[in-house]
């Protein structure tokens, strides 16, 4: 099973810390990152709005015009542009936290929002479908392959399973880089998140390992393709169906290995977590109790079996 080096730098908009940076002096501080998610996390809060010298109170900004490039000015004072001013924010902020792991948005900020912000029309009305932060979409451009995730959205468990399974991954691949990477560094790591991926996007794991199979390029050229082509990959959302395969590919390592009482009760307990009658923690648990009795290197380094610190109890609402 994998060891993680913690705790791990992830940026974080200030007021979820319930830093009073808000324009009314207030925060929005989030338990679920100030208090669990930070036993394993070294948290860099920053705040855009007071970073470009906006001062705490402050006039509201609201972001204003076409919602694929809209415009950051004062909600009263609409002469007050400070577009410009965030763009370069988020741009300086990305490359200077080069050491972070992820980064945790505060949801619906004319600054910080991920999706959904509010963008206003002329006559006062928001436009449908609304934009993204100004800062958020500096910070999400230059650094793309970056986990993201917004604050409101961790309350969901797979989304917030997802972010911190991306979190940790992209953490691994950091140290890879940093011990220097070569090419059979390279197919261990693919190799290691092989039913991560399979649980996310069989498609692109097909994809990638041809891709492995068969490039000729420098390392240096293909490296970075590929860890892009991976996050884009593990962004998306395992689903029960997904994840009762993959239990089942894995309980087929351990067909000698169990009796036929044990491998009985191994299919039950899958089948209970696919009907949705007991959460993954259940399958996982009896699987690696196995595993356990039943060594096998391979298994043993798949990312999938402990993708992040167990006590986060991530896998315990999915």
């Amino acid at each position: 099973m994998s060891t993680f080096i913690a705790p791990l730098k992830i940026g974080i908009s200030a007021c979820l810390l319930g830093k009073p940076v808000r324009f009314n002096g207030g925060h929005k501080e989030s338990r679920l990152c100030s208090e669990i998610l930070a036993r394993h996390f070294e948290y860099v809060p920053v705040c855009p709005e007071v970073g470009i010298g906006l001062g705490t109170p402050r006039e509201a900004i609201r972001l204003v015009g076409d919602p694929a490039s809209p415009r950051a000015r004062g909600s009263v004072h609409r002469e007050r542009d400070v577009s410009e001013a965030l763009t370069a924010f988020g741009q300086r902020t990305a490359a200077q936290l080069d050491d972070i792991c992820g980064y945790i948005l505060m949801q619906k900020s004319p600054s910080c929002g991920m999706e959904r912000v509010k963008v206003y029309q002329d006559n006062g009305n928001p436009v449908p479908g609304g934009g993204r932060g100004l800062f958020a979409a500096a910070l999400m451009q230059t650094r793309p392959d970056l986990p993201v995730e917004e604050d409101g959205r961790l309350n969901d468990p797979v989304l917030r399973e997802n972010f911190i399974t991306r979190v940790f991954a992209y953490a691994e691949w950091q140290r890879l880089l940093r011990e220097g990477l070569s090419r059979r560094a390279l197919y261990t790591f693919h190799a290691r998140y092989k039913y991560q991926l399979m649980a996310t996007s069989r498609t692109q794991y097909q994809a990638l390992g041809r891709q492995l199979a068969n490039n000729r390029e420098p390392l240096d050229v293909f490296a970075p393709r590929y860890f892009s082509q991976l996050m884009a990959a593990l962004k998306h959302t395992a689903s029960r169906g997904t994840h009762t395969n993959v239990l089942q590919h894995l309980s087929g390592y351990l067909k000698h290995a169990l009796s036929h009482d044990d491998k009985q009760e191994l299919r039950q307990v899958i089948d209970q977590y696919r009907l949705g009658i007991v959460p993954l923690v259940v399958p996982l648990t009896l699987l690696k109790h196995h595993l356990r009795r039943h060594p096998d290197d391979y298994l043993a380094g798949q990312a999938y079996l402990q993708p992040h610190p167990e006590d986060l109890s991530l896998r315990n609402a999915l």
